[in-house]
């Protein structure tokens, strides 16, 4: 009986022993693991929905959508979001209703030295859509990487049909938030698939065109540039390589703001801007009025950040951000 009683209180001790071990590695494992995949992005029907830990950062729109059949557009961000969920972007605004969320386009489009169509008006022009690809290289960050042609019945083939003059190859990344900022990176690649390849802003004094965020401009909308205020004209102005857009986007008193960043390998680095206090896009101007070729060998390549943070401008150091910026290398 003695024999049965010890085997049994050695059985009992060992399970307790195997159970305490069980759970610590349980812990240490939970503990030790980390968050997986803290930016995740889902294909939906209409394009790709980013978000971080579960919330909302920005939508990718792949499919054409238009308004009663009139200003067909796609390959675009909107909405994008704030910190605190605030949607920043306007879509179909009625002042502009070419005008979309993230955009970059260019009123100037010339095959062969003669106008093509018009993509800022979305005019005789269109993109195809080849494409996207979700890419994850590190732990924090996450891409969509898009290939698009830009079409238009103005430049066909032999028997009549549209073909592609420019293959666009777009990296959009999104980074993980960093205290009260979250970065997102835009690389656009441009190039040409016919001879003679021109693409130019408007064609006027302003002559903007290239990346063009339309954010909400609520009233007290702040910009600050590189040497502090800037004040926005019926032309472009100077302000440095970035400029931030403060204000209460939901009106709700709340401050928090949007920068755009230029990286130094943009040809004319920094470029001038046109800002707007009310109902329009905020444009760093690229190329400007006098359009400029595309390679068919070598794409243009141009790369912008935009930093969305909590608060204004003075609760970021936007020199540093723009340093770090500048120092990647691609």
């Amino acid at each position: 009986m003695k024999h049965y009683r010890n085997a049994f209180f050695a059985t009992m001790v060992t399970c307790v022993i195997l159970t305490v071990l069980v759970g610590c590695t349980q812990l240490t494992e939970a503990t030790e693991k980390p968050a997986a995949r803290p930016i995740e992005i889902v294909e939906q029907t209409e394009g790709f929905a980013v978000t971080e830990d579960g919330k909302k950062v920005l939508f990718y729109q792949r499919e054409p959508k238009s308004l009663d059949g009139k200003y067909t557009r796609c390959h675009y961000i909107h909405p994008l979001y704030g910190l605190d969920g605030q949607v920043l972007t306007e879509d179909f605004p009625s002042d502009h209703l070419h005008q979309r969320g993230v955009f970059w386009a260019w009123h100037q489009l010339l095959v062969g030295g003669k106008p093509v169509g018009d993509g800022w008006m979305l005019e005789n022009f269109s993109q195809d859509v080849d494409s996207v690809e979700i890419l994850r290289e590190d732990s924090k960050s996450a891409c969509l990487k898009t290939r698009v042609f830009w079409k238009s019945p103005n430049c066909t083939d032999e028997k009549g049909r549209e073909k592609p003059f420019i293959e666009e190859t777009t990296v959009i990344r999104t980074h993980r938030t960093e205290g009260d900022i979250r970065k997102i990176d835009f690389e656009i690649g441009l190039l040409a698939l016919a001879d003679d390849v021109q693409i130019g802003g408007s064609d006027n004094e302003k002559g903007y065109g290239g990346f063009s965020p339309r954010i909400k401009t609520p009233k007290g909308l702040v910009f600050i540039g590189q040497k502090g205020r800037v004040t926005p004209q019926n032309v472009a102005v100077e302000a440095g390589p970035y400029v931030d857009f403060s204000g209460d986007f939901d009106g709700d008193g709340r401050v928090s703001g949007i920068a755009v960043l230029c990286h130094k390998s943009i040809p004319g680095y920094p470029r001038p801007w046109i800002l707007r206090r009310r109902a329009s896009m905020q444009n760093p101007v690229y190329p400007g009025r006098n359009p400029v070729a595309l390679s068919a060998k070598e794409p243009l390549v141009l790369r912008y950040r935009l930093i969305i943070h909590r608060g204004d401008a003075a609760q970021i150091d936007l020199d540093k951000l723009q340093a770090e910026y500048n120092a990647e290398t691609f």
